[in-house]
């Protein structure tokens, strides 16, 4: 479909550009400022960009509603609480955790400058949206990025048919000389929740493996999962060592939770006398400056090399071509920043919603 025009569309393909001025008026309306409207868009759209469709605007009814019912502090201001020459500690105050992590990165890539490598961590936060958006910023100032952040429970431990771990994804980013950077951006389940999501809004199955019901056992049906069950750890059960997945989600819990004295497991937006709670996610960030290592030039072009023979090596049978992590992602960035960013159906219709509700234009063009 090549449809731009969402009002009249079932689905629709919109120009990038003009996607991410609606999502910023729409932060806009609800009093959210200029600035940070413009950061909370671009990191949305950016997963839309990117293929992520299932952290991209077909979640902004979520940070709307969050909000509106005061869950959401709109005015996202960073409360610096520790620091040293290498580290910060910063509590968001409930605010937007695009807002949060974009601005905790930025000052960890200002600190490695100086001491060559550093660690910041944020509180009182929520959800960032894609972790690879954070680790990224630090490409452009020849640095490696790194980005976590735990979630709410939706991922089941090994052998517990409980939802009490995050999702908690990791991203790391290197980069390149010729090459495109190496960007890692994972879930620490098997599949992100969003992506069940994404299946029950299509009204497809899921891959046996990818999750459980509420007995435990394992299921295709997405509904099954979002009434009870609960997403598998990376790697899927334990014959297929789950435990693995299991290993890594805790320790960017502890990182993101306990290190902070942010919420964690089953504590993320844990209602308080049965009413919702904020959710008081933890974030950490790390940024490793090259220089300190070795040469800039020199690692750019080993990078080049590192990446040359593994997507040089042996193919398999029926097989073409080898990716590396990111790469797929930035052809796709490429694309849809040319051609327009497609929304399926019920993702059209939750923006139709917001708009009608907010009073305020779906797109202008």
């Amino acid at each position: 479909m090549t449809e731009t025009n969402l009002v009249d569309a079932a689905g629709a393909v919109i120009p990038a550009a003009k996607l991410e001025e609606f999502v910023k008026k729409v932060f806009r309306v609800v009093g959210v400022s200029e600035k940070d409207a413009q950061i909370t868009a671009r990191v949305l759209v950016q997963a839309d960009w990117r293929g992520i469709e299932s952290h991209g605007v077909a979640r902004l009814s979520r940070y709307i509603t969050g909000i509106q019912n005061g869950l959401i502090n709109p005015k996202t201001k960073l409360k610096l609480v520790k620091e040293t020459k290498a580290t910060a500690f910063f509590d968001a105050a409930n605010g937007l955790g695009q807002v949060a992590g974009h601005q905790a990165m930025n000052y960890c890539i200002k600190k490695a400058k100086k001491s060559g490598a550093a660690w910041v961590a944020v509180r009182n936060s929520n959800h960032y949206g894609i972790a690879g958006y954070y680790s990224m910023l630090a490409l452009k100032h020849n640095m490696i990025g790194i980005s976590m952040t735990n979630s709410r429970p939706l991922c089941v431990p090994t052998y517990s048919r409980e939802a009490i771990i995050g999702t908690n994804p990791i991203s790391v980013a290197a980069p390149a000389d010729r090459e495109q950077p190496f960007v890692l951006d994972m879930a620490t389940s098997v599949v992100p929740i969003g992506k069940i999501e994404v299946a029950k809004r299509k009204g497809a199955s899921i891959p046996l493996g990818w999750a459980v019901d509420k007995t435990g056992q394992p299921t295709t049906d997405p509904a099954a999962v979002l009434e009870g069950g609960g997403v598998l750890p990376l790697g899927g059960t334990a014959e297929f060592s789950g435990y693995k997945g299991y290993g890594l989600s805790v320790m960017i819990d502890i990182l993101c939770g306990v290190l902070t004295g942010a919420s964690f497991l089953s504590l993320v937006e844990k209602p308080v006398d049965g009413k919702p709670a904020p959710a008081n996610l933890g974030h950490f960030f790390g940024a490793i400056n090259i220089k300190s290592f070795r040469p800039l030039k020199e690692f750019k072009k080993t990078m080049d090399l590192f990446i040359n023979i593994l997507k040089n090596s042996a193919k398999a049978e029926g097989c073409n071509r080898i990716f590396i992590a990111g790469e797929k992602e930035f052809e796709m960035e490429e694309s849809r920043r040319k051609n327009g960013i497609p929304l399926d159906e019920k993702t059209v219709s939750s923006l139709k919603d917001i708009r009608n509700k907010l009073g305020i234009k779906f797109l202008e063009f």
